[in-house]
């Protein structure tokens, strides 16, 4: 790796929909509920059960838009990972095809440009053994910089047990776990207003930050590093509610420390779609653990990625870079 020589603005939420995957999709997913249709012009929209995601723009698919998109926006740097529908609907054949599918589809990316595009590879939590061994074999891969998950499986909290071999061997190749949610509790109270969005997703990241805190994972897997996208969503925020339950309820006094403790053992990204929440990540918990975001390309995703950082008057110079790019390069060895 060749970090002494890299250098530019690094954003650590960006998607990507190999041509490859959606082919498979097509094929398969029907049977299974999931279907996605090209829109002309907009690129792909998925459908998966009652719950529509898209159009979400050519420059998804397409590696040499997406890099005239980066050019306009100052961006060095695209982490790729995958989004809705992700593969845990498939079940065990075709998602761990699906998943393997995508992490070599991130390899040719990388090839591509190898400067400008890693990854983050899909593991079929769904079925944690071949979650293990598509684990080690994607962290071979070129480019593959971190692992991606959702922040439920299947319905499955990710304090289950299940997935602790999963987490193990994640902390053993030591490269970082993203999370990122894709279907959210009380669906039904959301479905207006595109509040599945707006507000079903911090807070999925919420409660999955609140069941690895109390499921005991962190204490578990010390080394396991953790990514919570959208800011942290709305845990940040709540963490002293946590805090205050785990002071006075017997039944969570089983972690080795406070909620407020555990908050250093996540990284949060910036999209939270105010000032004022970047500065609070970076006052409570520290500029190092900030890194930059656009959540590219969907609708509702920063144009300009860059300059929500720097343009913010309450950071300093040093913590702007860090964020921007030093974080990044730290966490992922770019």
């Amino acid at each position: 790796m060749s970090s002494q020589h890299s250098h530019g603005p690094i954003d650590v939420h960006a998607h990507f929909y190999p041509k490859v995957y959606l082919d498979l999709v097509a094929a398969h997913g029907p049977a299974h509920g999931v279907e996605w249709r090209q829109v002309e012009g907009k690129g792909p929209q998925f459908k998966v059960g009652h719950v529509m995601t898209g159009p979400v723009g050519p420059g998804y698919v397409d590696l040499d838009a997406r890099l005239a998109a980066m050019d306009a926006q100052g961006v060095e740097t695209h982490v790729l990972s995958l989004s809705q529908p992700m593969v845990y609907w498939a079940g065990r054949s075709l998602g761990e095809k699906l998943a393997a599918t995508f992490n070599e589809e991130l390899a040719r990316a990388h090839e591509h440009n190898a400067k400008r595009l890693v990854g983050l590879a899909m593991l079929p939590m769904h079925e944690p053994d071949l979650a293990v061994r598509e684990a080690e074999r994607a962290a071979k891969l070129p480019g593959v910089r971190g692992f991606y998950a959702a922040t439920h499986i299947l319905g499955k909290d990710l304090s289950h047990a299940e997935f602790f071999p999963v987490y193990e061997r994640i902390e053993a190749l030591g490269l970082p776990l993203f999370l990122h949610p894709v279907f959210v509790i009380g669906a039904e109270r959301l479905d207006q207003y595109y509040l599945t969005n707006l507000l079903g997703n911090p807070f999925e990241s919420a409660i999955a930050a609140a069941h690895i805190i109390f499921g005991g994972v962190l204490d578990r897997f010390p080394k396991l590093t953790i990514v919570l996208p959208h800011a942290g969503g709305a845990f940040p925020w709540l963490v002293g509610r946590l805090h205050r339950g785990w002071e006075k309820r017997q039944d969570l006094k089983h972690v080795k420390l406070s909620p407020n403790e555990y908050l250093r053992r996540f990284y949060y990204d910036t999209v939270g779609y105010s000032d004022h929440v970047v500065e609070y990540l970076v006052r409570v918990i520290g500029a190092d653990r900030v890194l930059m975001g656009s959540d590219y390309c969907f609708p509702i995703a920063y144009e300009r990625p860059v300059e929500i950082v720097t343009a913010n008057p309450a950071l300093s110079a040093e913590t702007k870079s860090a964020i921007v790019e030093g974080n990044a390069r730290r966490l992922l060895g770019i």
